[in-house]
């Protein structure tokens, strides 16, 4: 750096920035906290030789990188990031399975809402009675499309189903 202040790392290293400090580019002097959590994880000296270990133009990754998991070990010192990308993972999972709860919801309202297939004059008789829903009420009730006599539906009609 070599201007008027020290880069974030020297200023907390106390040592002198000079023009070609390694640490300039990536920690300026504007923001210490970044390359102090950095530090106090890692180390200095480790970081610099991650650092110079990577090619100049993947540099700027690994620090932000470095960054981000050197504040997830403050936050969480057992799990660090990989408790943070857990969580995600298991609020990920969650959403899922509330939007697969939301969409057979969403599949189950057309039919509801559908009105009966065929009414009492378009079905062909038969002898079976049917279990339909009073709408009025809400109770079952039992109805027959068949046939057979007046008297044997009414007594099908007043007949409780529980008894």
């Amino acid at each position: 750096m070599g201007g008027s202040s020290p880069c974030a790392s020297c200023k907390l290293l106390r040592r002198r920035c000079t023009k070609d400090c390694f640490f300039a580019p990536f920690f300026p002097s504007d923001d210490p906290h970044r390359f102090a959590i950095v530090h106090r994880v890692f180390g200095a000296s480790n970081v610099s030789k991650m650092l110079q270990e990577l090619p100049v133009h993947q540099r700027a990754d690994a620090v932000r990188s470095l960054v981000y998991e050197a504040d997830a070990r403050m936050r969480d010192p057992v799990y660090g990031c990989v408790g943070a990308i857990s969580y995600l993972q298991d609020k990920v999972s969650q959403l899922q399975m509330q939007l697969a709860a939301a969409q057979a919801e969403i599949l189950c309202i057309p039919m509801q809402q559908e009105p009966p297939e065929a009414t009492d004059q378009q079905r062909e008789p038969d002898d079976k009675p049917y279990l339909t829903q009073n709408n009025l009420n809400g109770m079952p009730q039992l109805m027959n499309y068949g046939s057979s006599s007046n008297a044997a539906q009414e007594h099908l009609k007043g007949e409780s189903l529980w008894t």
